[in-house]
């Protein structure tokens, strides 16, 4: 009989020794995925059309915590305590970046920087001006937006060429709208100006009530790959449709320009 208690607290020990071997795995296992996140790589999705042609809705990508040095928005939460960045190394015109909304500090929006502190930004009939000088700009092929209902249309499509040599596309709409032509926006020090590709369709630094010029505290990262795209045809647990809405052509293409 004592032997039979005995086994079964052996037993009973082993059990609950592996339960805390499990939970402790799990802990170290989230610590680790929180470290990674803070000082590497954070995924984000896209959820609007603003960076179109060079980001789709339904993209994932990661984005380097790394590269511009930490604010208090790498971490979690945004639970710093501290302001300004460590590590801080300035973007370059034409990096796309994830960054907190000024107005709330919360929300994640991404564009791409056009402007550094100091630079005079504008528009004149959709061609960007910086410091007067005129972004080099390409026509190319149209580009085709499909609607919800299956419906698309043809929109301009150019590459433009920063004096850094960084090449992407962007769109513009015809006719021409009142986003085409701005007054001249000077970037404050500590600031960014931000637009997003698809020119005639992007809350950006234009529209100071919408998002502004983004102090360099704001940046989260830089978007530097994408792990996954979908279409949105298929629900999470629609497991048979994912072959045919996920856009195999798109995984693993970086994100910066062409």
């Amino acid at each position: 009989m004592d032997r039979g208690l005995s086994g079964l607290a052996k037993k009973k020990k082993k059990e609950t020794s592996g339960v805390a071997e499990t939970f402790r795995t799990l802990v170290y296992a989230v610590l680790i995925a929180i470290v990674i996140r803070t000082v590497a790589f954070e995924p984000f999705n896209i959820p609007s059309g603003s960076m179109l042609p060079t980001l789709l809705v339904g993209d994932y990508l990661f984005v380097s915590k790394y590269s511009y040095g930490y604010s208090k928005h790498s971490l979690p939460f945004g639970l710093g305590f501290f302001s300004g960045r460590v590590l801080e190394r300035e973007p370059e015109r034409g990096d796309v970046v994830v960054f907190k909304l000024p107005r709330d500090n919360s929300t994640d929006f991404i564009k791409r920087v056009v402007g550094l502190p100091g630079d005079r930004i504008q528009l004149r009939d959709g061609i960007l001006y910086i410091n007067e000088k005129a972004v080099r700009r390409e026509r190319i092929e149209d580009f085709f937006i499909e609607d919800r209902f299956g419906n698309s249309r043809a929109v301009t499509q150019y590459i433009e060429t920063m004096s850094n040599g960084v090449r992407y596309r962007t769109l513009d709409v015809n006719p021409p709208n009142a986003s085409d032509n701005t007054r001249v926006f000077t970037v404050r020090a500590g600031h960014y100006f931000m637009m997003g590709d698809n020119r005639d369709n992007s809350l950006d630094s234009r529209f100071a009530s919408g998002v502004g010029q983004v102090p360099a505290e704001n940046l989260v990262g830089r978007a530097e790959v994408l792990f996954f795209s979908t279409n949105g045809t298929a629900r999470f647990w629609q497991i048979w449709r994912w072959p045919s809405a996920t856009r195999f052509s798109r995984i693993f293409d970086s994100v910066g320009g062409v």
